[in-house]
């Protein structure tokens, strides 16, 4: 090989590892168990680290998404036993609690929920509370309002999807993830004490009830991805500090299907079936799909990344 060839091939080395000073490696461990009902969230990946304060979330369309010409979104309950109880009943209620030219944010009581806490919640400025779903609708020139982004602000899960592309008038939610001290409770979840949001920055501010604070703010809202930036207050020492929560019955009947992960100074991606994964150490894990799935087949990958202390 000529010197000429061996030196451009080294230099591809520098975008195969892109050098960074504080680039953090987080352990990742998998909680996953099986199951038949395509409505339960058994898959359970949590990130941890005693000393990652910052870090990238982001929802990509999966890789099928071009090939899709009829989505599948409607609820499959074959085979499935619901042990959850939503008996707290509550008064229910839609309140828009901030409508500008771009960003919409709507508050959303259910009649019945599984938990009975009540978290403050205040946009621009304006406080309530009670509310079980916060949804985030961008507003596009002539369009109609697409939602983006949805929080519960009593169990601490998030969801986010890209626009949809062209072909496609809207996508659904699958995946849901988790930001800040995760604990057990029926299920995993974080617990809020209060949740500020800014709609001119786009950023929530997270108050837990463990302690400490957390800052999310949307970065990207396109055709292509949803993308944000995490800064915790203080890292999550004594447990998991994020989560992905998913579904998979099978190859094609999942939300989420395989795990991809980087290790550190490595220029390969790992790949498993996420029933398969046995853990590992990343400074880049995906979660998503190969094949198209019956269920919610426009629902978008995850990418957790920019892990920094």
């Amino acid at each position: 090989m000529s010197r000429f060839v061996t030196a451009f091939f080294a230099s591809l080395a520098c975008f195969v590892l892109p050098a960074h000073a504080d680039e953090a490696t987080v352990r990742v461990t998998n909680e996953s168990v099986p199951t038949l009902c395509a409505e339960e969230d058994n898959v359970d990946l949590r990130f941890h680290s005693p000393s990652v304060r910052r870090f990238r979330i982001e929802a990509q369309h999966p890789a099928v998404i071009g090939s899709i010409v009829q989505d599948s979104t409607a609820p499959d309950f074959t085979n499935c036993t619901i042990t959850d109880k939503a008996d707290h009943r509550f008064t229910p209620r839609r309140v828009v609690l901030h409508d500008d030219p771009r960003l919409r944010v709507v508050g959303i009581t259910f009649d019945k929920f599984w938990r009975p806490e009540r978290v403050p919640v205040t946009v621009a400025g304006r406080r309530d509370e009670g509310f079980h779903l916060i949804q985030l609708f961008w507003k596009g020139r002539g369009q109609q309002p697409y939602e983006f982004l949805v929080l519960y602000p009593v169990d601490g899960y998030w969801r986010i999807k890209p626009r949809p592309p062209r072909h496609l008038r809207d996508i659904v939610y699958g995946t849901s993830f988790l930001v800040g001290p995760i604990e057990v409770m029926q299920r995993p979840v974080v617990n809020l004490s209060a949740i500020a949001f800014d709609p001119a920055s786009l950023t929530f501010d997270l108050t837990f009830k463990a302690g400490g604070t957390a800052r999310l703010k949307v970065q990207t809202v396109d055709r292509l991805r949803v993308a944000v930036e995490v800064e915790l207050e203080q890292p999550v020492v004594n447990g998991p500090f994020a989560g992905l929560r998913s579904m998979y019955v099978a190859e094609t009947n999942a939300d989420g299907a395989h795990v991809d992960w980087r290790a550190p100074a490595e220029n390969r991606w790992h790949q498993s079936p996420v029933m398969n994964f046995q853990g590992g150490q990343g400074i880049e894990v995906r979660l998503g799909r190969h094949l198209a799935s019956r269920h919610n087949t426009s629902s978008p990958d995850h990418l957790l990344s920019a892990f920094r202390n």
